[in-house]
């Protein structure tokens, strides 16, 4: 059974940096990645991970966020950097089998989520 557990979120002023973290079992080799949602907003996906270790991000957080996995520690992260008001959201950490590991199917095709992480940004 997949389990996935999201921590790290918190509260920043814009510019400032947060790593989220998720731990993760029974998801080996999966698409990993990460999506966010914003009150009155749809989902939106803002990196993924493949099990060759490409990567992808939106156009919005590009340079700034950061996706890794640790497969020795079970652990996927999340680096902002350069955060901005409009990066305040739940993020949640995914996992999915048979899909194309892409930022912007993370948030739809993913067959496994967790609780989710808040991070809020100030100005």
């Amino acid at each position: 059974q997949v389990q996935l557990v999201e921590s790290g979120g918190g509260s920043v002023q814009a510019g400032g940096s947060l790593r989220l973290s998720c731990a993760v079992s029974g998801a080996t080799n999966y698409c990993m990645g990460w999506f966010r949602q914003a009150p009155g907003k749809p989902r939106e996906g803002v990196a993924s991970i493949d099990t060759d270790g490409v990567t992808s991000y939106p156009p919005s957080v590009v340079g700034r966020f950061t996706i890794s996995l640790d497969n020795a520690k079970k652990t996927l992260y999340l680096q902002m950097a350069s955060l901005k008001p409009e990066d305040t959201a739940m993020y949640y950490c995914a996992a999915g089998r048979d899909m194309v590991c892409r930022w912007y199917n993370i948030k739809s095709d993913a067959d496994y989520w967790g609780k989710g992480t808040q991070v809020t940004i100030s100005s």
